[in-house]
C-alpha cells in the first residue's frame, strides 16, 4: 500500500495506476463521544482497500451531508454538489498523472449522493473507472459476528461507543446516553434534524457497566474488521470486471 505519506518518487516507481478516495464525517455523536468517528472508520476503510490492491490511499476528507445533525454544534456539513465537486477535482487531477481506476470509500451512512455521484463519474469518464464496495448482508453479518443479533440503532447507540472505544478510548466517557426512537420517527428522519425526534441526537441507547471498557473495544474491533473484511470480498473482482469492460489502458511508466 502506498499513501500521501510516501515520497513521488515512491509512488511513481510503484507504477500504480489505482487510488483510494474516502470520505468521513465531522457531525454530533451525542454528549459524549467526538464528532471525527465517521472519518476514523473511512480511514480504516481507505487502509484495507488499499493494501488489497496495493493502491495509492489519499488522506480522508473529513466532511460529509451530515445535515441530520447540523443543529448541534460543532457539526459540518456540506452540500452534495460541493462534494461531489471536490471529489471530481481530485480523480482529474490525479487521472492526468496516470490514474485511472478510483475506489470510493465512505463512512458516513447518511451519504446518499455516494450511488449517484459514481454513476455520474463513470458516464463523464469513459478514460477511467470509479467503484465502490459490495455490501450485500455484510451490516448484518457483521452484527452477528460482534455478538450483536438485533441491535436497533442508527447512530450514537452501543455500536458507537464500542466504535469509539476501539479506535480513541481516550477521547470516550462512558456516561449513559441516548434513548429508544419511536418507530413513528423513521418515515422522518430525512426530513428534520435529529435534535427533533432524539433526546440528545442519539438514535440508540447506551448503559454503562453492561460490558467492560476492554470488551466494548473488542466489540468495536469485531464488527469494523468483518464488516470492511465483507465489503471487501469482491474488491478486486469487481475492479479487475470494470476495467476489463471499459478497456481501460494499463499504466505506462514516465521517461526519467
Amino acid at each position: 500500500m502506498l499513501s500521501y505519506k510516501n515520497s513521488t518518487q515512491v509512488i511513481r516507481d510503484s507504477q500504480t495506476n489505482i487510488a483510494i478516495l474516502s470520505v468521513g464525517a465531522t457531525e454530533q455523536f451525542g454528549p459524549y463521544l467526538p464528532m471525527h468517528l465517521d472519518t476514523l472508520i473511512a480511514e480504516r476503510y481507505a487502509i484495507v482497500f488499499g493494501e488489497r490492491l496495493n493502491a495509492y490511499v489519499l488522506p480522508t476528507l473529513p466532511f460529509n451531508t451530515s445535515e441530520e445533525h447540523a443543529n448541534q454544534i460543532g457539526t459540518v456539513t456540506v452540500s452534495p454538489t460541493v462534494l461531489s465537486a471536490m471529489l471530481e477535482e481530485i480523480i482529474v487531477n490525479l487521472f492526468r498523472q496516470g490514474f485511472n481506476q478510483f475506489v470510493l470509500c465512505n463512512g458516513h451512512g447518511g451519504a446518499y449522493w455516494e450511488s449517484a455521484f459514481v454513476k455520474q463519474i463513470n458516464f463523464k469518464y469513459p478514460e477511467l473507472v470509479v467503484i465502490t464496495t459490495h455490501r450485500y448482508q455484510a451490516f448484518e453479518e457483521a452484527l452477528h459476528v460482534a455478538g450483536l443479533d438485533g441491535l436497533n440503532e442508527r447512530h450514537g447507540g452501543l455500536l458507537s461507543v464500542a466504535t469509539a472505544m476501539w479506535l480513541c478510548p481516550e477521547l470516550v466517557d462512558l456516561k449513559p446516553m441516548g434513548g429508544d426512537v419511536p418507530l413513528s420517527h423513521y418515515p422522518v428522519a430525512d426530513y428534520v434534524f435529529w435534535d427533533q425526534l432524539t433526546t440528545d441526537g442519539c438514535w440508540g441507547h447506551f448503559e454503562p457497566g453492561v460490558y467492560s471498557p476492554d470488551e466494548l473495544a473488542r466489540i468495536g474491533e469485531t464488527f469494523w474488521t468483518t464488516f470492511i473484511d465483507k465489503r471487501a470480498e469482491h474488491l478486486e473482482d469487481i475492479l479487475t470486471t470494470a476495467v476489463r469492460l471499459r478497456n481501460l489502458p494499463a499504466r505506462k511508466e514516465e521517461p526519467r
